[in-house]
């Protein structure tokens, strides 16, 4: 049976994100240099997109590059920033089409003058679209995240325009770039690594993880669909017990 058959569309994920790793490793089995790898990651990053389009989901966050990949070799950085650009530009009338909304976050300041422009006008062009809402993770760690919303938080504190008792979990996730946007329930990430990588920690709290060997080029709408079954079968709990939950 096709495994999109399978997936329970009333008990859907509403938030996917996904740590797409192994192009590196993908590219060195075949001899070829990792720029090669991450060229032949787009096309994994089309499936997924339109798969998660297809059954519904509502956000779908990519882990495109963190704020440690800017210590990577200038030259696999320079092709990054340009395969961005190209693949975004070659994307938009797709994005359109299916009515998908391309969002961001990250410091993406850091980003190249050309690179930002270009962002900055398919999420223009986007917006009013009211499918799926497509986030690329750019120049993004979570580390920085959460110290930036500290410090905004401590500046207000300063100016008087916030009161302490006001911090409470809520307030505090609004001073986060994912401030309108829900919590991930589930994590993928391929090529085997079970590490987090200092991606979405405040927001993981509660959301399932999901680890494969697959390496990000090489993962396709049926391993996506297998997430998402897996995740299906899970119990979630939230810290409550069984009974509680299935009450």
């Amino acid at each position: 049976m096709i495994l999109k058959e399978e997936i329970l569309r009333e008990k859907l994920p509403n938030h996917i994100a996904i740590i797409m790793d192994g192009n590196g490793r993908w590219a060195k089995q075949k001899g070829k240099d990792r720029i090669f790898g991450h060229k032949n990651g787009v096309a994994a990053v089309r499936e997924v997109t339109e798969s998660a389009a297809e059954i519904g989901i509502k956000y779908l966050t990519l882990y495109a590059f963190s704020t440690e990949n800017w210590n990577r070799p200038s030259k696999e950085v320079n092709a990054l920033m340009s395969l961005l650009v190209s693949s975004i530009s070659a994307e938009t009338k797709t994005l359109m089409k299916n009515k998908v909304r391309l969002l961001t976050i990250g410091d993406t300041s850091r980003l190249p003058v050309k690179v930002y422009k270009k962002l900055e006008d398919i999420i223009k062009k986007t917006s009013k679209n009211n499918g799926l809402s497509l986030v690329l993770a750019l120049s993004y760690s979570s580390r920085w995240e959460i110290l930036n919303a500290v410090k905004n938080i401590a500046s207000e504190v300063n100016r008087g325009k916030i009161d302490l008792n006001q911090v409470n979990e809520k307030f505090f996730s609004n001073f986060l770039c994912t401030k309108k946007i829900p919590d991930p329930e589930l994590l993928i990430r391929t090529s085997g690594e079970q590490r987090i990588s200092n991606f979405l920690l405040w927001q993981i709290a509660y959301s399932e993880l999901y680890f494969t060997n697959k390496l990000w080029p090489d993962f396709k709408k049926e391993d996506f669909y297998a997430a998402i079954l897996d995740f299906q079968s899970r119990e979630r709990r939230f810290g409550k017990i069984s009974e509680q939950v299935n009450f």
